[in-house]
């Protein structure tokens, strides 16, 4: 074992024992809390073709953006808690891949991506550090689908503007994180989702193609107790 895998180590046994050891307040049965932090949502895509006629393996790649979100949880027991995030759209570009890589970007859309949890939180409500897991659903709404001069000449070549839709769902959400207090009142954490989504989109040209999307978001985000 290397020295540095032996200091990680070692820190994260003082920093479990200050969890059980302190008596910062923390998120308990009957108590709201509100947070404000930034969100990075990053697809991980596996494209399926666009049909044809269409060029063969053409395919698809999204990607990431970064945006402000709020987020507001309260307490049903002191270790389950209730969550609801929101926040602004986030805005992805589709680029094209396969055998159509390298031909730009395709496309704009919006997404605004509203999710419920119901999580578990470790350790008892005093403890300085209380990692937690969650479980919810995720309601993807999709909005301002913009087609670029790209996907034009792919799919429309000397006709009108190809545009495309794709439809709002409700996906499937596993979430994990750390909270740390920062005081009785204040506090910051590091949460992880994951959404398993898979999207449809239509072109006007008459073409669809199925993508597996399954975001991965990581959220930071400093809170406080009411």
């Amino acid at each position: 074992m290397n020295q540095r895998l032996k200091s990680v180590i070692t820190l994260l046994a003082a920093a479990c024992a200050l969890a059980f050891a302190t008596g910062a307040a923390a998120q308990s049965a009957g108590q709201f809390t509100a947070k404000i932090g930034v969100g990075k949502i990053t697809p991980k895509v596996d494209s399926g073709a666009i049909s044809a006629p269409a060029l063969p393996n053409s395919l698809v790649d999204v990607g990431s953006d970064t945006r402000p979100v709020f987020i507001f949880a309260y307490g049903l027991t002191d270790h389950i808690s209730a969550e609801l995030a929101l926040g602004v759209p986030y805005t992805h570009k589709l680029y094209g891949a396969g055998a159509i890589a390298g031909t730009g970007q395709l496309g704009t859309v919006e997404v605004l991506p509203p999710s419920l949890f119901i999580q578990y939180r470790f350790f008892q409500p005093e403890a300085m550090l209380r990692p937690f897991v969650g479980v919810g659903a995720t309601y993807v709404y999709f909005q301002k689908e913009t087609g670029s001069g790209q996907l034009t000449a792919l799919l429309n070549t000397g006709g009108p503007a190809t545009t495309f839709e794709i439809k709002s769902k409700a996906a499937p959400s596993l979430q994990a994180g750390l909270a740390f207090n920062i005081n009785p009142k204040w506090f910051v954490d590091l949460t992880v989702v994951k959404t398993f989504l898979e999207i449809e989109p239509k072109f006007s040209t008459g073409q669809t193609q199925k993508i597996k999307l399954d975001p991965l978001a990581v959220v930071v985000a400093v809170g406080y107790k009411f």
